[in-house]
C-alpha cells in the first residue's frame, strides 16, 4: 500500500499533472493512486523527488 494519493491531496496536486511528470499515461498512475498497482522503486523514487518529499512519505502513514 501506498500513500501517494494523501500526498496528492495535501498538496492540490492532479493525477494527471504527476502522470506527465513521470512520462506515464494517467491510466498508470490511477492505478498506482488507487493501490491497484504498485509503482517500481525507481518509479517510487522519482514520484518522491517530483512532489519534493522523502520516499518513506508516500509508504509509512503518519497518522
Amino acid at each position: 500500500m501506498n500513500r501517494i494519493k494523501e500526498v496528492l491531496e495535501q498538496k492540490g496536486i492532479k493525477q494527471v499533472w504527476l502522470a506527465d511528470q513521470l512520462g506515464k499515461s494517467y491510466n498508470i498512475v490511477n492505478g498506482y493512486v488507487q493501490n491497484r498497482t504498485q509503482p517500481s522503486i525507481e518509479v517510487l523514487y522519482k514520484i518522491a523527488e517530483i512532489l519534493g518529499v522523502d520516499v518513506k512519505d508516500l509508504l509509512i502513514s503518519t497518522k
